[in-house]
């Protein structure tokens, strides 16, 4: 029987309440697989299972109730291992990286910020900003609407100023964020988004950060940003290379 791994704690965690259910149908029992000064949080693994809403709330709810008592290393939807033998493995073999990852993320949670241009917000402003785009509107209104070449032309500085303006906004919103949190990391492009950041921010100050994203909400009205959170800090389970660096003594 596989095994399904939610997550990693220290093994002098506080026990899981009782009967607790995970992933599913008929809910599989959650429980703890001990090595060491670790411990996982597991369960049976359902077969076929599928990101189904019930699931991935059962995945959640594991996570919260583990991660309220103490640092969990969360593992990301559909973690299944071979047994239980090949978690303890897993664990043995990786137990320094992993008791770091808990010291460094405990008492901390992860928010994910996405942003995108309001378009019409943000043509205003590359009109405002951009003098070649200005001279370049003012000539073709001089001219009747211009020909389709600088038509054409017009359009082509607008994109370019557009995406120019995407990058220096990326750049922006992070360096505005970065102050008030632990670590950042920077989530993979997809269309729609010009950032998609994930920040590791100590819970205690999450008002903080929920703040710093107001005051950019405030300040770049042609921006429109997304927050959730708080999330358990699946994107610092590996280090990031956006992390301070520890020294060592």
């Amino acid at each position: 029987m596989s095994t399904y791994v939610y997550g990693i704690t220290s093994g002098s965690h506080p026990s899981l309440p009782d009967g607790m259910e995970g992933v599913g149908e008929p809910a599989r029992q959650v429980r703890i697989i001990k090595e060491g000064d670790l411990a996982a949080v597991v369960s049976d693994a359902p077969e076929g299972l599928r990101p189904k809403r019930r699931d991935l709330l059962a995945h959640q709810n594991v996570l919260a109730e583990t991660g309220a008592a103490a640092a969990v290393l969360p593992m990301r939807f559909g973690s299944v291992s071979p047994d239980d033998a090949a978690v303890a493995g897993v664990l043995a073999e990786r137990a320094d990286h992993f008791k770091e990852r808990l010291k460094a993320l405990s008492g901390k949670v992860e928010y994910n910020v996405k942003a995108t241009h309001d378009e019409e917000a943000v043509l205003h402003r590359v009109m405002s900003e951009n003098p070649e785009v200005r001279a370049l509107t003012e000539a073709n209104r001089q001219a009747g609407g211009g020909s389709y070449d600088d038509k054409l032309r017009l359009g082509e500085v607008v994109v370019a100023a557009v995406q120019h303006r995407e990058a220096e906004d990326a750049a922006e919103l992070q360096s505005a964020l970065e102050p008030v949190a632990a670590a950042v990391s920077v989530g993979p492009e997809s269309t729609g988004w010009l950032a998609n950041l994930s920040f590791l921010v100590e819970r205690a100050s999450a008002e903080d950060f929920i703040a710093a994203v107001e005051e950019v909400r405030k300040g770049q009205p042609h921006l429109e940003v997304r927050l959730h959170g708080p999330l358990p800090p699946y994107s610092f389970v590996e280090p990031g290379p956006s992390e301070p660096a520890e020294t060592h003594h």
